[in-house]
């Protein structure tokens, strides 16, 4: 196929899907006889909403802004930080000193002047992580219209995160990261299951079984599905240092050495947990005879193992996957739908075959983003 064919095809495509969006959306208003009363924006890396001022997890510094978890991929360094105490807790290691953070309780309504209300309600994602519900006066003083925003989500209870607790609102804007149909996770516990497999074996064998996930979220929920096997653990740095915020907080983990030159040496019967980057570190190269597993979602996809140059890959996610994506639609139960991330324009159009108004804010995905 020639690159002018694939263009003109390519531009079809977007008229196509921008004149079937406008009718649709005549047709959702003479139907209901709602019409949006919210701007949103996809803006520097974030969400933005113009009519209230206020920013929701942008990426470059803003005066004042919402984070709704302690992800690299969601901070910045803003002037003021809103945040649940628990991310507020991770943040302290991992934002500029000085940075002003402000702490939000769950469900406890914040005044953003103006008649805008802001509510944190947990998410699921990882600990502390949250959703934001603003809530603005629109076509009366007593009316109040109602927007939430998923920021990361899991709609799954998990080992180590609150859980998430949707509520209705007009407008819904969410993530997508695996907004297609073919990303549907196993059960967690049978996952769980595999990788506690995948260690015994390997300790069996005299081999170093070593637990890739990332050092915030992930590698606390492998934590704690691996106290009941009461393993000696060896932990990466980054992994340590987060395990002590999350138990500060009340989480219960298992204690484990922290992973260095020395320790490396002596890694024999211990379990190994470490950030994916450090895969191919030196410090993984002494500790001998081992194999590697990576823990993630996209250990759903095919060729995962030599994507991420490890032995093995289990499929255990901290995000929604395609059918929890639409169960929160079905909570939600909103009038209109905003999508971002992963694959927001494909989950925006299969919503809009279900007639829900719908349209994607951004189609950037999380899939490389180093958390």
């Amino acid at each position: 196929m020639t690159l002018a064919l694939t263009g003109l095809l390519k531009t079809l495509f977007l008229e196509f899907f921008t004149e079937k969006r406008c009718k649709l959306r005549i047709k959702m208003v003479k139907k209901t006889g709602w019409k949006a009363d919210w701007q949103v924006e996809a803006k520097e890396g974030g969400v933005y909403l113009p009519q209230v001022d206020f920013w929701m997890d942008p990426r470059k510094p803003q005066g004042r802004a919402l984070v709704t978890h302690a992800h690299y991929d969601h901070l910045a360094a803003h002037g003021e930080v809103l945040a649940s105490p628990g991310t507020a807790e991770l943040l302290k290691v991992r934002v500029p000193k000085g940075t002003r953070i402000r702490k939000l309780e769950f469900g406890k309504p914040l005044s953003l002047g103006g008649g805008v209300r802001l509510t944190l309600l947990p998410a699921g994602h990882i600990l502390g992580s949250a959703m934001a519900l603003v809530e603005r006066s629109a076509g009366g003083a007593k009316k109040k219209s109602r927007l939430l925003y998923t920021g990361d989500f899991k709609l799954r209870s998990g080992l180590s995160a609150e859980r998430c607790q949707p509520v209705r609102a007009d407008v819904l804007v969410m993530e997508t990261t695996f907004g297609l149909p073919k990303y549907r996770m196993p059960l967690a516990e049978k996952v769980i299951g595999e990788i506690l497999g995948f260690c015994r074996e390997n300790l069996a064998q005299g081999r170093v079984p070593v637990l890739l996930g990332y050092a915030l979220g992930k590698s606390q929920e492998i934590m704690r599905a691996l106290a009941r096997e009461k393993w000696p653990l060896l932990l990466h740095p980054s992994i340590q240092t987060m395990a002590g915020i999350y138990r500060c907080l009340g989480v219960e983990l298992p204690e484990g050495r922290t992973l260095n030159a020395t320790t490396g040496k002596k890694a024999e019967g211990h379990v190994v947990l470490c950030p994916p980057q450090a895969v191919r570190s030196k410090g993984l190269e002494k500790l001998g005879a081992k194999k590697t597993a990576m823990i993630s979602g996209w250990a759903l996809e095919k060729g995962a193992i030599y994507r991420y140059g490890c032995d093995a890959a289990f499929p255990l996610s901290d995000h929604a996957d395609y059918d929890e994506l639409w169960e929160m639609v079905r909570m939600v139960q909103p009038k209109q739908v905003r999508t971002l991330h992963g694959f927001a324009r494909e989950f925006a159009m299969d919503l809009q075959e279900k007639g829900i108004e719908a349209w994607a804010l951004a189609g950037d995905t999380q899939m490389v983003l180093p958390i």
